[in-house]
């Protein structure tokens, strides 16, 4: 099945110029009786150290099983660059980022990684999860 027009009605930043946004936006999913994986990644997250102010680098993998909602890119790009100047501990912000995903989504499951660069010779990695349907969960990880 295809993109139909109405799939487009509520997206407000694709084709606009780019702002940093809490705002999720959402497609319909076209096939919502099949459990299938969606992987977004990038290495190009920053946010701040909360105590220093000091830039922190990371690489954020979202991967989830969508139900009846999948998250448009150019919104969860937005999304993320609007942490660039928030100060935040590494776990907070990755479970924060999960929270906000399974709030516009609803997705079957879904796991955020934030990968952060090497800081004071120590790398942080956090992996946060969340599971709606076990079955989907199974199904995508095998």
């Amino acid at each position: 099945m295809t993109t139909q027009p109405e799939d487009l009605q509520n997206l407000t930043m694709l084709g606009r110029p780019a702002q940093p946004s809490k705002n999720l936006e959402a497609f319909p999913n076209r096939t919502p009786g099949r459990y299938y994986k969606v992987i977004l990644e990038t290495s190009e997250f920053t946010c701040l150290c909360p105590m220093t102010g000091q830039p922190d680098f990371a690489t954020i993998r979202v991967e989830y099983a969508p139900d009846q909602k999948v998250v448009e890119s150019k919104s969860f790009k937005l999304y993320l660059w609007s942490y660039r100047n928030e100060g935040a501990f590494h776990e907070h912000v990755t479970n924060q980022i999960l929270d906000d995903l399974v709030k516009a989504l609803d997705p079957h499951w879904c796991r955020v990684v934030g990968a952060f660069n090497i800081r004071g010779g120590i790398s942080i990695t956090v992996e946060a999860e969340h599971t709606k349907t076990p079955a989907a969960r199974q199904a995508v990880l095998g």
